[in-house]
């Protein structure tokens, strides 16, 4: 089980095909993973400039959710080769 205390963050992205690609990756050698979802335009007490009325004009569309993908601390440098050789 991936918890706070042993997980390492593996990768940041934007892009829902990369999410995928380095899923399909970590669950074809049965890696434990932890996908973590953030919708940037949501209101929050960090970030009190954004606001609950829509997409503002300009916004580049493709960067409104943030993935974070975590690995144990463990399994990190083998996830990373991995990653990198189907690259």
């Amino acid at each position: 089980m991936i918890t706070l205390f042993n997980r390492k963050e593996l990768l940041i992205t934007y892009d829902m095909s990369t999410l995928a690609k380095v899923r399909t990756i970590l669950e074809s050698n049965n890696i434990e993973h932890k996908v973590r979802t953030t919708n940037t335009l949501s209101p929050s007490s960090f970030n009190s400039h954004t606001k609950t009325r829509g997409v503002p004009y300009g916004l580049d569309h493709s960067k409104t959710h943030e993935y974070k993908i975590y690995v144990k601390v463990s399994e990190y440098e083998k996830v990373f080769y991995l990653i990198n050789k189907n690259n």
